[in-house]
């Protein structure tokens, strides 16, 4: 895609699910694509296969939780390929739990990933593209954020914020396009980490309707395709059997 190619595409979270996805996709459709997460194993092997198809990709070591390791991905994404077209801040976890469970550490992981890492994303990427005049945030939200479940709480309200920073963003920004996708049921390691069962069954019996990744990766693509003067600012995509579900 003419939009798309030559692009430097930078995306957190990029060892698995959406994020690989996304990055497998863009990547043959010309894009240059920065994969960043912490099990830099599974993200040499993408990289390695992106290359083999003829594509462009780059693969660093990252925490989103770490303002100083985000801070180095984008300028290693800048050094490398002189700019920074647009930021998938994608990275994200979901370890549901009714809130008497009292799982604060679970809490204060989703609050530290899900917030902050999108947070820290913009603190690094903003002043690259107001330097270059142009730039795309693309921030990873859910359906959560736009409904509450039982043993969501925690998780709806990172993704709630999510949604309420994105589209602040994009009210300050002149010429910077902001993006908030919004994911249903997807089949992706989100919410492996599960530890309550209740929330477990819950997230199984969801998962009977899933998205494939690659479905969440076309509405990347869609958005980063358009025209400089379109800016898309939410798209949700949910799985046509989840009529009259929240999720």
């Amino acid at each position: 895609m003419q939009n798309v190619t030559d692009k430097v595409v930078l995306i957190t979270g990029a060892s698995s699910g959406i994020g690989e996805a996304t990055a497998r996709r863009l990547a043959g459709e010309g894009a240059i694509v920065l994969l960043g997460a912490r099990r830099t194993d599974r993200l040499e092997k993408i990289v390695r296969e992106i290359r083999a198809a003829g594509g462009a990709a780059e693969y660093r070591s990252l925490d989103v939780t770490d303002a100083g390791s985000v801070g180095d991905f984008v300028e290693f994404g800048r050094q490398k390929f002189g700019r920074v077209d647009v930021l998938f801040n994608n990275a994200g976890v979901m370890p549901l739990s009714p809130l008497n469970a009292l799982k604060m550490d679970e809490w204060n992981r989703i609050i530290d990933v899900n917030i902050k890492g999108v947070l820290h994303g913009i603190a690094a990427a903003l002043p690259v593209m107001e330097a270059q005049g142009a730039g795309h945030i693309i921030n990873t939200a859910s359906t959560g954020a736009h409904a509450v479940g039982p043993s969501c709480a925690v998780y709806c309200a990172s993704k709630y914020a999510v949604r309420a920073i994105t589209e602040g963003l994009r009210q300050e920004m002149a010429k910077i396009r902001v993006t908030l996708i919004s994911p249903g049921v997807t089949e992706t390691e989100l919410g492996h980490d599960i530890t309550d069962q209740m929330a477990k069954d819950f997230v199984n019996d969801l998962r009977s309707i899933s998205l494939s990744p690659d479905a969440i990766a076309s509405a990347v693509l869609y958005v980063v395709a358009q025209p400089a003067e379109v800016d898309v600012s939410e798209m949700i995509v949910r799985p046509a059997s989840s009529v009259g579900h929240a999720f």
